[in-house]
Protein backbone atom coordinates (compact mmCIF):
# COMPACT_ATOMS: atom_id res chain seq x y z
CA UNK A 1 0.00 0.00 0.00
CA UNK A 2 0.75 3.35 -1.12
CA UNK A 3 1.26 7.10 -0.12
CA UNK A 4 0.36 9.00 -3.21
CA UNK A 5 -0.01 9.73 -8.77
CA UNK A 6 -8.01 14.98 -11.16
CA UNK A 7 -14.34 14.60 -6.99
CA UNK A 8 -16.36 15.36 -9.98
CA UNK A 9 -19.18 17.72 -8.68
CA UNK A 10 -22.21 16.70 -10.07
CA UNK A 11 -23.39 20.77 -11.05
CA UNK A 12 -24.80 22.26 -13.84
CA UNK A 13 -21.13 22.69 -15.19
CA UNK A 14 -19.47 19.53 -14.18
CA UNK A 15 -20.71 17.37 -17.46
CA UNK A 16 -20.86 13.82 -16.61
CA UNK A 17 -21.66 11.87 -20.05
CA UNK A 18 -20.23 10.86 -22.67
CA UNK A 19 -17.72 13.27 -24.53
CA UNK A 20 -15.95 13.76 -27.93
CA UNK A 21 -12.65 14.57 -29.24
CA UNK A 22 -9.25 13.46 -28.56
CA UNK A 23 -8.44 10.96 -26.52
CA UNK A 24 -9.73 7.75 -25.40
CA UNK A 25 -13.35 6.72 -26.94
CA UNK A 26 -14.40 6.86 -23.24
CA UNK A 27 -17.91 6.73 -21.44
CA UNK A 28 -19.60 7.76 -18.11
CA UNK A 29 -22.56 7.68 -16.04
CA UNK A 30 -23.93 7.73 -12.77
CA UNK A 31 -25.72 5.34 -11.13
CA UNK A 32 -28.63 6.17 -8.82
CA UNK A 33 -27.16 6.11 -5.34
CA UNK A 34 -24.24 8.83 -6.52
CA UNK A 35 -21.86 6.55 -7.85
CA UNK A 36 -19.41 8.39 -10.75
CA UNK A 37 -18.85 5.90 -13.75
CA UNK A 38 -16.12 6.01 -15.90
CA UNK A 39 -15.33 2.98 -18.62
CA UNK A 40 -12.79 3.35 -20.92
CA UNK A 41 -12.37 0.31 -23.93
CA UNK A 42 -9.55 -1.13 -24.37
CA UNK A 43 -9.66 -4.13 -26.75
CA UNK A 44 -6.05 -5.16 -26.97
CA UNK A 45 -5.87 -7.42 -24.19
CA UNK A 46 -8.68 -9.22 -22.35
CA UNK A 47 -7.63 -7.85 -19.46
CA UNK A 48 -9.28 -4.71 -16.58
CA UNK A 49 -8.12 -2.82 -14.00
CA UNK A 50 -10.75 -1.47 -11.68
CA UNK A 51 -10.55 1.52 -9.42
CA UNK A 52 -12.49 2.60 -7.03
CA UNK A 53 -11.67 6.53 -6.22
CA UNK A 54 -12.67 8.54 -3.18
CA UNK A 55 -12.67 12.32 -2.73
CA UNK A 56 -10.94 12.66 0.49
CA UNK A 57 -7.07 12.43 1.14
CA UNK A 58 -5.00 13.29 3.82
CA UNK A 59 -5.58 17.07 3.18
CA UNK A 60 -8.56 16.13 4.51
CA UNK A 61 -7.97 14.62 8.08
CA UNK A 62 -9.32 16.10 11.17
CA UNK A 63 -7.31 18.45 13.48
CA UNK A 64 -4.73 16.43 15.51
CA UNK A 65 -5.67 13.05 13.06
CA UNK A 66 -2.79 13.32 10.68
CA UNK A 67 -2.53 10.24 8.72
CA UNK A 68 -5.76 8.75 9.41
CA UNK A 69 -6.98 8.81 5.83
CA UNK A 70 -3.84 6.57 5.00
CA UNK A 71 -4.24 4.56 8.59
CA UNK A 72 -7.91 3.79 7.24
CA UNK A 73 -6.40 3.11 3.77
CA UNK A 74 -4.31 0.07 5.36
CA UNK A 75 -7.46 -0.97 7.63
CA UNK A 76 -9.36 -1.01 4.78
CA UNK A 77 -7.65 -4.62 4.10
CA UNK A 78 -9.16 -5.86 7.43
CA UNK A 79 -12.19 -7.50 6.14
CA UNK A 80 -16.08 -7.14 6.58
CA UNK A 81 -18.29 -9.52 7.88
CA UNK A 82 -18.61 -11.28 4.67
CA UNK A 83 -15.33 -11.34 3.45
CA UNK A 84 -12.58 -11.99 6.05
CA UNK A 85 -9.26 -10.23 6.96
CA UNK A 86 -6.95 -11.26 3.84
CA UNK A 87 -9.73 -13.22 1.23
CA UNK A 88 -9.60 -10.36 -1.02
CA UNK A 89 -6.06 -10.28 -1.66
CA UNK A 90 -5.91 -14.12 -1.64
CA UNK A 91 -8.75 -14.23 -4.24
CA UNK A 92 -7.08 -11.14 -6.32
CA UNK A 93 -3.64 -13.11 -6.08
CA UNK A 94 -5.10 -16.72 -7.36
CA UNK A 95 -6.71 -15.29 -10.08
CA UNK A 96 -3.44 -14.19 -11.22
CA UNK A 97 -4.25 -10.51 -10.28
CA UNK A 98 -2.61 -7.27 -8.93
CA UNK A 99 -3.82 -4.93 -5.96
CA UNK A 100 -3.08 -2.22 -4.29
CA UNK A 101 -3.70 1.35 -2.79
CA UNK A 102 -2.61 4.37 -2.47
CA UNK A 103 -3.36 7.99 -0.45
CA UNK A 104 -2.73 10.95 -2.03
CA UNK A 105 -3.69 14.97 -0.29
CA UNK A 106 -6.30 14.80 -2.71
CA UNK A 107 -7.90 11.39 -2.71
CA UNK A 108 -7.60 7.42 -2.01
CA UNK A 109 -7.30 4.93 -4.55
CA UNK A 110 -7.91 1.27 -4.36
CA UNK A 111 -7.57 -0.51 -7.97
CA UNK A 112 -7.19 -4.49 -9.12
CA UNK A 113 -5.98 -5.41 -12.33
CA UNK A 114 -7.59 -8.99 -13.38
CA UNK A 115 -8.61 -11.17 -16.44
CA UNK A 116 -11.82 -9.61 -17.67
CA UNK A 117 -14.24 -12.34 -16.71
CA UNK A 118 -13.11 -11.41 -12.57
CA UNK A 119 -14.66 -8.02 -12.95
CA UNK A 120 -17.53 -9.15 -11.65
CA UNK A 121 -15.89 -10.81 -8.69
CA UNK A 122 -13.80 -7.22 -8.03
CA UNK A 123 -16.59 -5.02 -7.86
CA UNK A 124 -18.89 -7.14 -5.30
CA UNK A 125 -15.65 -7.53 -3.14
CA UNK A 126 -15.02 -3.42 -4.12
CA UNK A 127 -18.48 -2.60 -3.09
CA UNK A 128 -18.47 -4.99 0.45
CA UNK A 129 -16.26 -3.25 1.63
CA UNK A 130 -16.97 0.23 0.77
CA UNK A 131 -19.98 -0.38 3.64
CA UNK A 132 -19.31 -3.27 5.32
CA UNK A 133 -15.82 -2.59 6.54
CA UNK A 134 -15.73 -4.57 9.73
CA UNK A 135 -12.92 -3.54 11.98
CA UNK A 136 -12.10 -5.40 15.16
CA UNK A 137 -10.35 -3.57 18.33
CA UNK A 138 -8.07 -6.14 18.09
CA UNK A 139 -6.67 -5.39 14.33
CA UNK A 140 -6.08 -1.55 15.35
CA UNK A 141 -2.77 -1.63 17.49
CA UNK A 142 -1.01 -4.14 14.86
CA UNK A 143 -2.10 -2.46 12.13
CA UNK A 144 -1.03 1.43 13.72
CA UNK A 145 2.37 -0.04 14.61
CA UNK A 146 2.92 -0.95 10.91
CA UNK A 147 2.22 2.50 9.86
CA UNK A 148 4.30 3.80 12.27
CA UNK A 149 7.55 1.70 11.07
CA UNK A 150 6.77 2.84 7.98
CA UNK A 151 6.55 6.12 8.75
CA UNK A 152 10.14 5.32 10.47
CA UNK A 153 11.71 3.59 7.46
CA UNK A 154 10.73 6.28 4.86
CA UNK A 155 10.91 9.38 6.98
CA UNK A 156 12.71 9.32 10.38
CA UNK A 157 15.60 7.58 8.99
CA UNK A 158 16.20 9.77 5.65
CA UNK A 159 17.14 12.70 5.80
CA UNK A 160 15.91 13.83 2.61
CA UNK A 161 12.51 13.18 3.70
CA UNK A 162 12.74 14.95 6.78
CA UNK A 163 14.06 17.83 4.43
CA UNK A 164 10.97 17.67 2.23
CA UNK A 165 8.91 17.40 4.76
CA UNK A 166 10.67 20.47 6.78
CA UNK A 167 9.58 22.72 3.45
CA UNK A 168 6.24 21.60 2.66
CA UNK A 169 5.37 22.79 6.36
CA UNK A 170 7.40 25.99 5.90
CA UNK A 171 5.15 26.51 2.76
CA UNK A 172 2.08 25.69 3.71
CA UNK A 173 1.47 27.32 7.08
CA UNK A 174 -1.79 27.28 6.88
CA UNK A 175 -3.26 24.90 4.24
CA UNK A 176 -3.15 20.99 5.42
CA UNK A 177 -0.75 20.05 2.20
CA UNK A 178 2.07 21.01 4.81
CA UNK A 179 0.98 18.17 6.82
CA UNK A 180 2.36 14.69 5.39
CA UNK A 181 0.01 12.08 4.14
CA UNK A 182 1.16 9.53 6.56
CA UNK A 183 0.80 12.36 9.10
CA UNK A 184 2.73 13.29 12.09
CA UNK A 185 4.34 10.38 13.89
CA UNK A 186 2.88 12.11 17.74
CA UNK A 187 -0.53 12.17 15.90
CA UNK A 188 -0.28 8.77 14.61
CA UNK A 189 0.59 7.33 17.76
CA UNK A 190 -2.94 8.59 18.94
CA UNK A 191 -5.35 6.94 15.97
CA UNK A 192 -7.79 4.80 17.58
CA UNK A 193 -11.19 3.05 16.31
CA UNK A 194 -13.32 5.39 16.31
CA UNK A 195 -11.28 7.97 14.32
CA UNK A 196 -11.08 5.28 11.74
CA UNK A 197 -14.87 4.75 11.97
CA UNK A 198 -15.52 8.62 12.11
CA UNK A 199 -13.47 9.08 9.10
CA UNK A 200 -14.56 6.08 7.30
CA UNK A 201 -18.89 6.49 7.25
CA UNK A 202 -18.20 10.01 6.07
CA UNK A 203 -16.25 9.61 2.92
CA UNK A 204 -16.40 6.25 2.09
CA UNK A 205 -20.03 6.49 0.80
CA UNK A 206 -21.12 5.76 -3.25
CA UNK A 207 -21.72 9.74 -3.60
CA UNK A 208 -18.26 10.36 -2.66
CA UNK A 209 -16.84 7.97 -5.03
CA UNK A 210 -15.70 7.43 -8.93
CA UNK A 211 -15.40 4.30 -10.29
CA UNK A 212 -12.99 3.80 -13.21
CA UNK A 213 -13.27 0.68 -15.11
CA UNK A 214 -10.27 0.78 -18.38
CA UNK A 215 -10.05 -2.74 -20.46
CA UNK A 216 -11.55 -5.30 -22.62
CA UNK A 217 -14.99 -3.89 -21.58
CA UNK A 218 -18.29 -2.08 -23.04
CA UNK A 219 -20.21 0.70 -21.61
CA UNK A 220 -23.20 -1.38 -21.16
CA UNK A 221 -21.41 -4.31 -20.04
CA UNK A 222 -19.98 -2.03 -16.76
CA UNK A 223 -23.49 -0.32 -16.32
CA UNK A 224 -25.42 -3.88 -16.01
CA UNK A 225 -21.97 -5.41 -13.50
CA UNK A 226 -22.07 -1.80 -11.49
CA UNK A 227 -25.91 -1.41 -11.21
CA UNK A 228 -25.44 -5.50 -9.78
CA UNK A 229 -23.38 -4.51 -6.98
CA UNK A 230 -22.55 -0.88 -6.18
CA UNK A 231 -25.60 -0.08 -7.56
CA UNK A 232 -27.15 -1.60 -3.70
CA UNK A 233 -25.45 0.38 -1.72
CA UNK A 234 -28.16 2.49 -0.40
CA UNK A 235 -27.39 6.52 -1.08
CA UNK A 236 -26.48 8.60 2.29
CA UNK A 237 -27.55 12.00 0.45
CA UNK A 238 -25.34 15.06 0.02
CA UNK A 239 -21.52 14.81 -0.46
CA UNK A 240 -19.50 15.15 2.09
CA UNK A 241 -18.27 18.71 2.03
CA UNK A 242 -14.47 19.06 2.15
CA UNK A 243 -13.59 22.10 4.68
CA UNK A 244 -10.30 23.20 4.20
CA UNK A 245 -8.30 26.72 5.41
CA UNK A 246 -7.10 28.63 2.20
CA UNK A 247 -2.88 29.23 2.23
CA UNK A 248 -2.04 33.00 2.91
CA UNK A 249 -0.20 35.31 0.61
CA UNK A 250 3.14 34.67 1.26
CA UNK A 251 5.10 37.72 2.53
CA UNK A 252 8.24 36.14 3.29
CA UNK A 253 11.53 33.93 1.92
CA UNK A 254 12.07 31.10 4.21
CA UNK A 255 15.20 28.79 4.48
CA UNK A 256 15.97 25.73 5.85
CA UNK A 257 18.59 22.83 6.32
CA UNK A 258 18.93 19.65 7.44
CA UNK A 259 22.13 18.30 8.44
CA UNK A 260 23.02 14.59 8.68
CA UNK A 261 26.10 12.37 9.06
CA UNK A 262 23.89 10.00 6.70
CA UNK A 263 23.81 12.34 3.94
CA UNK A 264 25.97 11.20 0.85
CA UNK A 265 25.17 14.14 -1.65
CA UNK A 266 24.56 17.46 -0.80
CA UNK A 267 21.43 19.04 -2.55
CA UNK A 268 19.71 22.77 -2.76
CA UNK A 269 15.40 22.94 -3.15
CA UNK A 270 13.77 25.35 -3.67
CA UNK A 271 9.39 25.36 -3.51
CA UNK A 272 7.58 28.37 -4.62
CA UNK A 273 3.95 28.34 -4.04
CA UNK A 274 1.98 28.78 -7.14
CA UNK A 275 -1.79 28.03 -8.47
CA UNK A 276 -2.52 25.14 -9.48
CA UNK A 277 -5.05 23.18 -12.19
CA UNK A 278 -7.60 24.26 -9.94
CA UNK A 279 -6.52 27.02 -8.48
CA UNK A 280 -5.09 29.11 -11.28
CA UNK A 281 -6.63 32.24 -13.01
CA UNK A 282 -7.03 31.79 -16.97
CA UNK A 283 -4.49 29.35 -18.37
CA UNK A 284 -1.68 30.42 -15.45
CA UNK A 285 -1.20 26.13 -14.47
CA UNK A 286 -0.25 25.42 -18.65
CA UNK A 287 2.30 28.06 -18.16
CA UNK A 288 3.66 26.61 -14.97
CA UNK A 289 3.64 23.00 -16.71
CA UNK A 290 5.63 23.99 -19.68
CA UNK A 291 7.90 26.22 -17.97
CA UNK A 292 9.08 23.61 -15.32
CA UNK A 293 9.89 21.48 -18.68
CA UNK A 294 11.51 24.00 -20.32
CA UNK A 295 13.76 25.22 -17.72
CA UNK A 296 14.31 22.03 -16.06
CA UNK A 297 12.68 18.90 -17.78
CA UNK A 298 16.14 17.04 -18.28
CA UNK A 299 19.47 17.27 -19.94
CA UNK A 300 18.94 19.44 -22.76
CA UNK A 301 16.77 21.95 -20.39
CA UNK A 302 17.98 25.94 -19.55
CA UNK A 303 18.82 25.12 -15.90
CA UNK A 304 20.74 22.09 -16.42
CA UNK A 305 22.87 23.73 -19.63
CA UNK A 306 23.46 26.68 -17.83
CA UNK A 307 24.51 24.66 -14.39
CA UNK A 308 26.22 21.71 -15.30
CA UNK A 309 27.48 22.14 -18.69
CA UNK A 310 28.18 25.91 -19.50
CA UNK A 311 29.25 26.88 -15.64
CA UNK A 312 29.90 23.30 -14.20
CA UNK A 313 28.82 24.36 -10.52
CA UNK A 314 26.30 21.38 -10.40
CA UNK A 315 25.95 17.72 -11.20
CA UNK A 316 22.16 18.06 -12.01
CA UNK A 317 19.77 20.44 -11.90
CA UNK A 318 15.92 20.46 -12.68
CA UNK A 319 12.46 21.30 -12.04
CA UNK A 320 8.83 20.21 -11.69
CA UNK A 321 5.58 21.47 -10.71
CA UNK A 322 3.12 19.53 -9.22
CA UNK A 323 -0.41 20.52 -11.14
CA UNK A 324 -2.77 18.48 -10.19
CA UNK A 325 -4.40 19.37 -6.96
CA UNK A 326 -7.60 21.50 -5.36
CA UNK A 327 -5.57 24.16 -3.91
CA UNK A 328 -2.46 26.27 -4.47
CA UNK A 329 0.37 23.97 -5.32
CA UNK A 330 4.59 22.95 -5.56
CA UNK A 331 6.63 24.74 -8.26
CA UNK A 332 10.09 23.52 -7.42
CA UNK A 333 14.00 23.87 -8.66
CA UNK A 334 16.74 22.18 -7.43
CA UNK A 335 20.14 21.49 -8.21
CA UNK A 336 23.15 19.22 -6.77
CA UNK A 337 26.65 21.24 -6.33
CA UNK A 338 29.65 20.14 -8.38
CA UNK A 339 32.83 19.07 -5.53
CA UNK A 340 33.91 21.77 -3.56
CA UNK A 341 30.87 24.20 -4.06
CA UNK A 342 28.76 25.35 -1.36
CA UNK A 343 25.40 25.28 -0.90
CA UNK A 344 25.79 28.80 -0.90
CA UNK A 345 27.26 29.95 -3.84
CA UNK A 346 25.08 27.27 -6.14
CA UNK A 347 22.10 28.72 -4.55
CA UNK A 348 23.11 32.24 -5.56
CA UNK A 349 23.92 30.57 -9.38
CA UNK A 350 20.57 29.25 -9.30
CA UNK A 351 19.48 32.74 -8.74
CA UNK A 352 20.64 34.39 -11.11
CA UNK A 353 19.84 32.20 -13.74
CA UNK A 354 16.16 32.34 -12.48
CA UNK A 355 16.52 36.33 -13.25
CA UNK A 356 17.37 35.44 -16.55
CA UNK A 357 14.59 33.09 -17.66
CA UNK A 358 12.33 35.79 -19.86
CA UNK A 359 15.79 36.58 -21.58
CA UNK A 360 17.62 33.77 -22.21
CA UNK A 361 15.66 30.53 -21.10
CA UNK A 362 12.73 30.94 -23.64
CA UNK A 363 13.90 30.28 -26.92
CA UNK A 364 11.15 29.54 -29.61
CA UNK A 365 12.86 26.23 -30.37
CA UNK A 366 13.50 25.32 -26.70
CA UNK A 367 9.76 25.79 -26.20
CA UNK A 368 9.06 23.50 -29.08
CA UNK A 369 10.88 20.56 -27.46
CA UNK A 370 9.26 20.90 -24.45
CA UNK A 371 5.80 20.89 -26.00
CA UNK A 372 6.59 17.72 -27.64
CA UNK A 373 8.15 15.97 -24.97
CA UNK A 374 5.05 16.54 -22.89
CA UNK A 375 2.13 16.00 -25.30
CA UNK A 376 4.25 12.76 -26.29
CA UNK A 377 4.91 11.47 -22.30
CA UNK A 378 1.39 11.71 -22.23
CA UNK A 379 0.55 10.35 -25.66
CA UNK A 380 2.59 7.40 -24.12
CA UNK A 381 1.23 7.12 -20.52
CA UNK A 382 -2.52 6.72 -22.43
CA UNK A 383 -0.92 3.31 -23.83
CA UNK A 384 -1.46 1.86 -20.53
CA UNK A 385 -5.20 1.21 -19.38
CA UNK A 386 -3.70 1.28 -16.03
CA UNK A 387 -2.36 4.74 -16.53
CA UNK A 388 -5.32 5.71 -18.52
CA UNK A 389 -7.25 4.91 -15.38
CA UNK A 390 -5.30 6.74 -12.95
CA UNK A 391 -5.12 9.91 -15.18
CA UNK A 392 -8.84 10.02 -15.12
CA UNK A 393 -9.62 9.30 -11.99
CA UNK A 394 -7.05 11.38 -10.52
CA UNK A 395 -8.50 14.29 -12.70
CA UNK A 396 -12.01 13.43 -11.46
CA UNK A 397 -11.02 13.36 -7.30
CA UNK A 398 -9.84 17.07 -7.29
CA UNK A 399 -12.90 18.34 -9.64
CA UNK A 400 -11.81 18.31 -13.34
CA UNK A 401 -13.71 17.20 -16.02
CA UNK A 402 -13.27 14.72 -18.68
CA UNK A 403 -13.13 17.22 -20.95
CA UNK A 404 -10.22 19.31 -19.09
CA UNK A 405 -8.53 16.21 -19.29
CA UNK A 406 -8.73 15.73 -22.87
CA UNK A 407 -8.00 19.10 -23.69
CA UNK A 408 -4.58 19.15 -21.83
CA UNK A 409 -2.35 18.77 -24.89
CA UNK A 410 -4.67 21.42 -26.77
CA UNK A 411 -3.83 23.85 -24.14
CA UNK A 412 -0.22 23.44 -23.53
CA UNK A 413 0.35 23.68 -27.55
CA UNK A 414 -1.20 26.94 -27.30
CA UNK A 415 1.03 28.48 -24.61
CA UNK A 416 3.10 31.53 -26.25
CA UNK A 417 6.32 32.68 -24.88
CA UNK A 418 4.43 35.67 -23.09
CA UNK A 419 3.13 33.35 -21.03
CA UNK A 420 6.03 31.53 -19.86
CA UNK A 421 8.29 34.87 -19.01
CA UNK A 422 4.71 36.42 -17.16
CA UNK A 423 4.74 32.93 -15.16
CA UNK A 424 7.90 33.11 -13.81
CA UNK A 425 8.02 36.67 -13.19
CA UNK A 426 4.66 36.72 -11.16
CA UNK A 427 5.43 33.41 -9.28
CA UNK A 428 9.26 32.63 -9.23
CA UNK A 429 10.11 35.47 -6.41
CA UNK A 430 11.25 35.07 -3.14
CA UNK A 431 8.87 36.04 -1.01
CA UNK A 432 6.90 32.96 -2.87
CA UNK A 433 9.64 30.25 -1.98
CA UNK A 434 11.35 28.22 0.63
CA UNK A 435 14.86 27.34 -0.14
CA UNK A 436 16.06 24.06 1.76
CA UNK A 437 20.15 22.72 2.07
CA UNK A 438 20.68 19.00 2.57
CA UNK A 439 24.03 18.38 4.07
CA UNK A 440 26.17 16.44 5.49
CA UNK A 441 27.07 16.93 9.20
CA UNK A 442 30.34 15.82 11.35
CA UNK A 443 28.10 13.66 13.81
Amino acid sequence: MDTASKPLPRTESASFGRTEGSGPNLSSFTLDNGLDVVVIPDRRVPVVTHMMWYRNGSADDPIGQSGIAHFLEHLMFKGTEKHPAGEFSKVVSGLGGQENAFTSFDYTAYFQRVAREHLKTMMEFEADRMTNLLLEESVIGPERDVVLEERRMRVETDPSAQLSEAMAASLFVHHPYGIPIIGWMHEIETLNREHALDYYRRFYTPENGILVVAGDVTEDEVRRLADATYGRIAPRGQRPVRLRPREPEPVAARHIMVADPKVEQPTMQRLYLVPSCRTAAQRDCYSLELLAEVIGGGPTSYLYRKLVMERGIAVNAGAWYMSSAMEDTRFCVYAVPAEGVSLQALEEAVDQVLKAIPSEALDPDAIERAKTRLVAETIYSTDSQSSLARIYGSALAIGETIEEVRRWPIEIESVLKDDLASAAERYLIPRRSVTGYLQKSAS
